[in-house]
């Protein structure tokens, strides 16, 4: 929460655009902050500081006079620079403080008690009646980053490509980077009818389509099949029917055949506590959909069954 309030007050942009470096003072003038809450503002930053958002150093090491409340200056870190500029995630931090998710986790431990068929299969489910997908839709905060990881990868990934399917997803946020950025390539969408029925095109989408349909029924053929941040949300059995439907789609290897999966890789973290730590918070997370995060032993098992 205290996270969101940075970013709904703009706190990152308002040190950015002091050339990466503010004082208390500087970030109430540029946030409009009351100044009866000049203290409780301090106390929002100490604990964004600690918890490595901000960096915080004293002024006397900068230069600065270290009274009135400029006793310290803020500055970005690396987590900071997704909450800034192009490669800008702040949008998914309402989402995923907002009511409708947090509150899915005050019903944790009667889901854990109930059978599947009473709690409907997820905790957000059990919480609201309905699933995540019919109260919210797709997600598409992430496209930055992902178009980030286009660029870093040089094209090596869609090199000799001429055709993909983007297999759920959504109103085409991900897909639009990648048909941007390669022309060449015929990019489609595939989704349920009543998301694709939502989605619009627009006037640079030339080689950008939508169809409705079924992962699980088939794939409409392609050079490639992308699934970014889909099978987390299946159990083992549902993601070797879905990368069956894949390979049924796309020609053999040794014709350019080819699936792009974009998931996280639990075990990567190779001993850093924090790494660890972040991907376990994703995998319970995951709970509120019946989704979970895998590790390099399970994706092997589910590539083998299909």
């Amino acid at each position: 929460m205290a996270l969101k309030c940075a970013v709904d007050l703009r706190i990152p942009d308002a040190i950015h655009s002091r050339g990466g470096a503010a004082t208390l003072a500087d970030i109430v003038a540029d946030t409009e902050t009351h100044p009866a809450k000049v203290p409780d503002l301090k106390r929002l930053m100490e604990l964004l500081s600690t918890s490595g958002i901000f960096t915080a150093t004293a002024a006397k090491d900068r230069g600065g006079s270290g009274i009135g409340g400029d006793d310290v200056v803020y500055g970005l870190t690396t987590a900071c620079h997704f909450l800034i500029g192009r490669c800008n995630l702040s949008p998914m931090v309402p989402f995923l403080v907002s009511p409708p998710i947090v509150s899915c986790f005050f019903g944790m431990s009667d889901w854990f008690r109930k059978e599947p068929a009473v709690t409907g299969g997820s905790l957000f489910e059990l919480a609201h009646g309905c699933s995540l997908w019919e109260m919210n839709g797709s997600m598409a905060a992430d496209s930055q980053l992902f178009l980030e990881v286009i660029d870093m990868d040089k094209g090596r990934i869609f090199r000799r490509l001429d055709s993909l399917v983007d297999v759920g997803g959504g109103h085409g946020a991900a897909t639009r980077v990648i048909a941007r950025a390669f022309p060449h390539i015929k990019c489609t969408v595939l989704d349920l009818p009543h998301v694709v029925s939502q989605a619009t095109t627009r006037e640079d989408d030339g080689n950008l389509c939508f169809i409705a349909g079924d992962m699980f029924q088939s794939i409409p053929p392609a050079n490639s099949v992308l699934l970014k941040d889909v099978l987390h949300d299946w159990s083992d059995e549902d993601c070797v029917k879905i990368l069956q439907r894949c390979k049924q789609a796309i020609p053999t290897r040794s014709k350019g055949g080819k699936v792009i999966i974009i998931e996280m890789m639990r075990g990567s973290a190779q001993g850093d506590r924090k790494i660890r730590e972040m991907e376990d918070i994703k995998n319970v997370f995951m709970l509120h959909i019946n989704g979970v995060e895998r590790g390099i032993n399970e994706w092997k098992r589910i590539f083998s069954d299909s």
